[in-house]
């Protein structure tokens, strides 16, 4: 099975035709989320990103076996070889088991993605539930003389490695430049002194007696390094070597560089055909991310429950926010854009109940109209192979829009195209915007607008109860708004309002 499909890959920094290695199977890897805190926009990116790939595999005809991770061990704090388990902290802050941290998490994950539409992948492992296999792959990589032992720690060799093999063919990065330490990671003295060299990176670390989660090893009780969980679980459902590798920007180095030197240096052989990288969601130019403090979560845009939203958000509007952006582009948050990408889906919703209520008319087609539906529906299949390009596919999607509204009002005839392609339209136009885009049309557009209208006529008159200094009237709207759970804000630009999130 061929298809034109092309896929920028970040090994090559090319686009590539994908050619399955077994067609019409395909196998695709991503990498999920560290189950400690609430998801954010930055994690609803790649999960919509290549739910929208995975979607357009099974509209091309390919079976896909698509394994999507949970880390819940061994992820340490800034992504780096020291410091304390990301779950196990959080654990010990809330007074739980770690377990009990990282199935909240999981479900609460798991909610949120069912909100936006993300269909659930085939295999989803837990890298705690893979503590033989990694074992397994590390003692490997020590036999083969690319990893070495000291304290009852496991370090790989990277040095050793790069003489036979090229490490940093995917980031760039050079070993030299490593020397003062791998990327921004940091390290204590005593790490550095047990490794050979700094960009080394532990694929086991030997546990504290006051660690929460470890396991029994061939060096002592310890747990796994963040990098080897993806290695060991991507070859065992997948095979040594496999299609697409899929995750965010911001895992190209060190996660990815390193699962690529562990496979190749465990197997001999390259795991990956496609490296498939989503860029990230910023605020203000900045990365958004746990870590830097100025996520929002998934809940928080649903209900506008924080201090950046003006107002709530569908998870049908984050999801087509994210689609309008080619999945390379940087895609930077406002509420002003997430409320132009409310009304412009609400748009194609309303087109996509339109033509449903259509009907075709003989007549004379119209020669030119005929061939521009065509060319429009034809030329959304090339945007989708070409990259993924959903932000033309949607471009396409909204010329559509305007042909099928020119119908609805007359100022086309139904006649003006041939039955063949009115049929084509009406049966591809929601093929494309449920089934590949995986939107769903929400009834709940016009309410929304409806209750943010009423909502301005309430601040309006409470404005000018205060202005006429009738503060009794602007205390009582506040206070019964308050009782219906909506908070309004009174600042600088003015009074904004907010559903609180349910207690």
């Amino acid at each position: 099975m061929e298809h034109p499909l092309k896929l920028y890959n970040s090994l090559s920094r090319t686009k590539e035709q994908f050619i399955p290695l077994h067609p019409p199977m395909t196998g695709m890897y991503v990498c999920g989320p560290t189950v400690y805190g609430d998801p954010h926009l930055g994690h609803a990116r790649p999960a919509i990103t290549f739910d929208l790939l995975y979607r357009w595999l099974l509209h091309l005809g390919y079976k896909v076996r698509y394994v999507r991770n949970i880390t819940d061990v061994g992820h340490l704090e800034n992504d780096a070889d020291q410091g304390e388990d990301k779950i196990a902290k959080k654990a010990r802050l809330e007074q739980l088991e770690p377990m009990e941290v990282a199935q909240h998490y999981t479900n609460t994950y798991h909610e949120s993605m069912s909100k936006l539409n993300v269909l659930s992948p085939g295999i989803e492992p837990r890298a705690s539930g893979h503590i033989i296999e990694q074992i397994e792959m590390i003692s490997k990589i020590m036999a083969k003389g690319f990893a070495y032992e000291v304290n009852g720690s496991v370090y790989f060799d990277v040095a050793g490695y790069n003489k036979q093999h090229a490490y940093g063919k995917l980031s760039g990065r050079i070993i030299e430049e490593l020397e003062a330490g791998a990327g921004n990671e940091r390290r204590t003295l005593e790490a550095q002194d047990e490794k050979r060299h700094p960009a080394d990176f532990a694929l086991w670390k030997k546990a504290s007696p006051e660690h929460i989660m470890q396991w029994p090893s061939p060096w002592g009780m310890g747990f796994p390094g963040w990098h080897i969980e993806c290695s060991a679980m991507s070859s065992k459902y997948l095979g040594n070597t496999f299609d697409i590798h899929g995750g965010g920007m911001d895992l190209l180095f060190p996660h990815h560089e390193c699962e690529i030197a562990q496979s190749v240096a465990c197997t001999g052989v390259e795991s990956v055909r496609y490296w498939v990288h989503n860029n990230m969601i910023t605020i203000n130019g900045q990365k958004m991310g746990k870590s830097l403090g100025n996520f929002i979560n998934l809940d928080q845009f649903f209900s506008g429950s924080h201090p950046l939203l003006s107002r709530a958000y569908s998870p049908m509007t984050i999801r087509f926010f994210i689609l309008q952006a080619h999945y390379r582009s940087t895609l930077n948050f406002s509420n002003e854009a997430l409320q132009a990408a409310e009304k412009a889906l609400q748009r194609l919703s309303n087109s996509l109940h339109t033509l449903q209520e259509l009907q075709w008319l003989p007549g004379t087609a119209q020669q030119d109209e005929d061939l521009l539906v065509n060319r429009l529906l034809d030329e959304c299949v090339q945007m989708m192979n070409e990259d993924l390009n959903s932000a033309e596919t949607i471009a396409r999607l909204f010329e559509l829009s305007r042909k099928i509204n020119s119908i609805k009002e007359g100022h086309l005839p139904a006649s003006a195209l041939s039955e063949q392609t009115f049929l084509r339209l009406r049966s591809e136009f929601p093929l494309w915007f449920s089934d590949i885009l995986g939107l769903k049309a929400e009834e709940d557009n016009d309410q929304s607008e409806l209750l943010d209208g009423l909502m301005q006529l309430i601040i309006g008159l409470r404005k000018t109860s205060r202005e006429q200094k009738d503060f009794a009237t602007s205390d009582r709207i506040r206070d019964e708004l308050e009782q219906l759970n909506i908070r309004i804000k009174d600042g600088k630009e003015g009074t904004s309002w907010t559903i609180k999130p349910a207690s």
